[in-house]
């Protein structure tokens, strides 16, 4: 089912979708849910698990009205765009893993895909364009979006529920407001006292009487309010070739940069195979390039089996030092051989289970690797992300596990004029020095240079676990480059340690990604794990002097909002690393 354009010329945009609004605000005080980001909620005909509870809501009014769980996807992202504007968004990009449930009679087993909508490089633009840039906001900086191509093209394979009625309670929040809570408040406060270059930002952001945000103060966007509200009366094609083409055409030109409506015009999302594995007798499903985060997850694994993880146990140095390890190599790995598919060639075995033994014979037991030693090939050089994830399951067996982001916290900074939403600084994403990869940490090989129409590499890593053609986990995370380490502890907290879903999404989690060669624990300095710390420095694990605490915490490293899925049951477990997530299930 899809928008109905007859029936929405018949009726104002504004009166049309306060009147599908309204359809939501009739039931919502029946919607069963638990407000407690630590709480492990449980139910049977639904669960959204996101990083903003009026979107969470949202997404469950949808399963409420008799949607499914991609219906609910686009609803929550497109109500994340009004309330979680560091990452949730319209002018953006990312990837959705649909797990389709039960195939005819319920016996064929469900054949997952990935939907990529992955922002592409404007047409105008070379491979040494940014050589000498150094700046990474901006209008230089905005790649071609995908979000709305993406949420479209799910929902012409798999949405149920007509297109206005999914973008109806995101255009409400956005006209009628919401409240700020504490995040928020201390995001958009600090962000405005260094946007002096983006006056629209501040006109959109800015509290209307001046002063500072706090918690509980009311967010109104009237301009995306009236964006969104086009979008769902006009369809999809309004955002790529219609008004709001324009707007952002505009916005380009008048600031001497590069999207024309070509650029627009010509983008399309893309319905892709997952990389797959399987780990233990379970079946791993994550995205495939562009996303590089898949690839890296399923080469850690594929590593891992050749060890027994729950026999050294969870906290000791040695599970620890394996995870690092398999980091460190899949890490290697991205930089070597991954960018762009329609652009690179990748080899097809860094996903096969004789490349993992191939690549771990000279992984000791007793002493890390060095991470330049893993890659002679390479030359060397001396010398803030920012996305969200959601998951979602329905009652009837479909799942989505989505991450899609600005790239950077708020994007390029760059919010369109008289539409109200931000753009992505996605190119940042690329290598923009081509040939000049250092050990801090600087990429720049062959495979992710930028070319007109090339899609950025990312670390995205929506992933879907299943055992026997039942689905058991649907989890993800944000956090740029840890986010393919953030997946992969979550699978081996539940597979191999057996912890519950709340244990498994509380536990420390670790981090290496090659380059810089340094081993990240989110609990490094915790007397708890003091011990283990010593013995991985005794095998030449360099943590660096990362030792940062954040409050009444440590590092926090990623939010990896997840399902686990037993005997019919869903649990949904929101990630206590932000306190404003929210987990909602339909009993």
């Amino acid at each position: 089912m899809s928008w109905n354009p007859v029936f929405s010329s018949r009726l104002g945009r504004s009166s049309l979708l306060l009147l599908i609004a309204a359809s939501f605000t009739c039931f919502s005080r029946t919607v069963a849910h638990s407000a407690e980001t630590a709480s492990l909620v449980e139910a049977r005909r639904g669960m959204v698990v996101c990083v903003n509870p009026e979107a969470s809501d949202a997404g469950l009014q949808v399963l409420q009205a008799g949607g499914n769980a991609v219906d609910a996807a686009i609803t929550v992202a497109l109500c994340l765009a009004v309330t979680f504007p560091e990452a949730g968004n319209i002018g953006g990009g990312g990837f959705m893993m649909v797990w389709p449930g039960p195939g005819k009679g319920g016996d064929a087993i469900p054949v997952p895909v990935c939907i990529e909508y992955r922002e592409t490089c404007p047409a105008a633009i070379t491979r040494d364009s940014f050589f000498d840039e150094h700046r990474q906001e901006g209008h230089h900086t905005v790649g071609v979006p995908g979000t709305i191509r993406g949420l479209a093209l799910a929902h012409h394979k798999y949405g149920t529920r007509p297109w206005a009625e999914l973008v109806a309670p995101a255009a409400r929040l956005a006209k009628e407001g919401f409240p700020v809570d504490a995040t928020l408040a201390a995001g958009l406060n600090k962000l405005l006292l260094q946007t002096s270059d983006y006056p629209e930002f501040r006109r959109v952001y800015g509290k209307p009487d001046g002063t500072v945000w706090a918690k509980g103060d009311r967010l109104v966007q009237p301009d995306l309010a009236e964006t969104l509200s086009v979008i769902a009366a006009d369809g999809p094609d309004a955002f790529y070739s219609g008004a709001i083409a324009q707007r952002i055409v505009d916005e380009m030109k008048a600031n001497g940069e590069a999207i024309t409506s070509d650029d627009l015009a010509g983008y399309r999302a893309n319905i892709r195979q997952p990389v797959h594995t399987s780990y233990r007798g379970y079946d791993i499903y994550a995205p495939p390039p562009p996303s590089a985060g898949g690839t890296q997850l399923i080469e850690c694994l594929n590593i891992l089996e050749q060890y027994d993880l729950a026999k050294l146990g969870s906290k000791s140095s040695q599970a620890a030092h394996l995870i690092a390890e398999a980091m460190r190599r899949a890490g290697c790995d991205r930089v070597r051989y991954q960018g762009d598919p329609a652009f690179t060639q990748i080899p097809p075995a860094l996903v096969t289970k004789d490349y993992a033994k191939r690549v771990s014979q000279d992984l000791r037991l007793d002493q890390a690797t060095r991470s330049e030693d893993l890659a002679k090939d390479i030359k060397l050089s001396d010398e803030p992300p920012s996305t969200t994830h959601f998951s979602i399951a329905d009652g009837n067996g479909m799942a989505v596990s989505n991450t899609y982001t600005l790239q950077n916290s708020y994007g390029s900074r760059v919010v369109v004029r008289g539409a109200g939403f931000l753009l992505n600084n996605e190119m940042t994403d690329f290598n923009w020095q081509p040939g000049v990869t250092t050990r801090a940490g600087r990429v720049g090989t062959e495979p992710n240079v930028m070319a007109p129409g090339k899609r950025m590499l990312s670390s995205q890593c929506p992933t879907l676990v299943a055992r026997n053609g039942k689905l058991l986990l649907v989890t993800g995370s944000p956090g740029g480059r840890t986010i393919p380490s953030t997946v992969l502890c979550v699978i081996v907290n539940v597979l191999d340690f057996e912890m519950s879903l709340r244990d498994a999404v509380d536990a420390p989690r670790w981090h290496h990604q090659w380059f810089p060669d340094r081993l990240q624990f989110e609990h490094l300095g915790d007397p708890e794990f003091a011990q283990q710390i010593i013995e991985l420095r005794a095998m030449k694990h360099d943590f660096g002097n990362d030792v940062r605490k954040l409050g009444d915490g440590y590092r926090r490293q990623g939010d990896a909002h997840s399902i686990l899925i037993r005997d019919g049951l869903l649990q949904g477990a929101a990630d206590w690393r932000r306190t404003q997530g929210k987990a909602a299930g339909l009993p």
